[in-house]
């Protein structure tokens, strides 16, 4: 359904100016934003997927991947069509990019946000989260879920490419208590080319983020050939590092898909460096994901070294963790809900 939008401005001759991410674009009368579903009509900006949801299923938390944030519950996981970012290997292009969901025939749903938050406890997940799309292009529906969640004693969490403003992100932030960010590159080449955004916005709002108290974790897909140097790789750690050393940081393997499909799967030893460049940076919680490994996806005490929580996949096997203690060193394991 179409719903007035947040964060935007009248212009003159019709024209809008809008708030909601780092793209600030100035839309016609008759034009779409650069996400494909944010419309002006006639000097009012409307959201075109308010409440229409392309997806809606129960995942396991550790699926964002967020393994520090109520490891082992569930979360209702919805998402509307569109995104703010190109991406040319987006793994789910079909819902993210508005115009090839159309030109697909996609179908959504007409869901109201009591009846996700209904579906959320009636499923006894612990949290709402706004993902497998860009949830801040769905932000109006996401913020008025949010709120109900939290009524009925629900978490929020976004996985997000972080780029939504921060007039945005402080709007949301008191009902926000999570979020996993695509740190996709640490260079503004690779924004601007592949993604057709910028670096730095992403960088200020994970660091806002972590000022306004919402817990984060990062992802970096590992693509073969674009971010995978040692240089790049280390800037990443540095900067993660710079923040807080108990970020948790998600390295992703790649397999081709949409506009790189002429990409080779992300070698085991690319990950293997980057995991390696993270823990030798000081990072105490470094992953390997989607690609199966018998460790990469554990979590260690970054005191004792002992494993703490062991996972197979995205489900949970053992974990020795009692009040966010270790239960051999009495050390803090970083995160929500431990």
């Amino acid at each position: 359904m179409m719903k007035e939008a947040l964060f935007f401005r009248k212009e003159e001759g019709g024209k809008v100016k809008c708030f909601l991410c780092n793209h600030y674009c100035n839309i016609e009368n008759g034009q779409l934003g650069i996400c494909g579903v944010r419309l002006n009509r006639e000097g009012v900006l409307y959201s075109l997927n308010y409440a229409e949801l392309v997806a809606a299923n129960i995942d396991p938390i550790e699926k964002k991947p967020l393994f520090h944030f109520f490891p082992g519950s569930s979360a209702y996981s919805i998402a509307s069509i569109g995104c703010n970012f190109k991406c040319g290997f987006c793994q789910n292009w079909q819902i993210s990019q508005a115009k090839e969901a159309k030109e697909l025939g996609i179908k959504t749903i007409s869901v109201s946000a009591q009846e996700v938050v209904e579906a959320a406890v009636g499923h006894k997940c612990r949290s709402i989260s706004y993902t497998y799309t860009e949830p801040t292009i769905y932000f109006e529906f996401a913020y008025d879920c949010a709120i109900l969640a939290k009524e009925k004693g629900l978490y929020n969490n976004f996985v997000t490419n972080g780029y939504m403003s921060k007039e945005a992100l402080r709007h949301i932030s008191p009902y926000l208590d999570a979020a996993n960010v695509d740190l996709k590159s640490f260079r503004e080449e690779f924004y601007r080319k592949i993604c057709k955004a910028k670096l730095a916005p992403v960088l200020e709002n994970i660091a806002l983020m972590k000022e306004l108290g919402i817990w984060v974790e990062l992802t970096t897909l590992i693509i073969p050939g674009e971010n995978d140097s040692e240089d790049e790789l280390s800037d990443i750690v540095s900067f993660i590092a710079s923040l807080d050393k108990n970020i948790p940081w998600h390295i992703s393997c790649f397999y081709p898909n949409y506009k790189f499909t002429n990409k080779s799967v992300t070698a085991a030893s690319a990950l293997e460096t980057a995991s390696l460049i993270g823990k030798e940076k000081g990072l105490k919680y470094v992953y390997i994901g989607n690609i199966h490994t018998d460790y990469g996806e554990n979590t260690y005490c970054p005191s004792c070294s002992k494993l703490v929580i062991e996972r197979l996949a995205f489900f949970i096997k053992r974990k020795d963790i009692k009040s966010g203690k270790c239960q051999y060193c009495g050390k803090k394991i970083s995160g929500v809900g431990l």
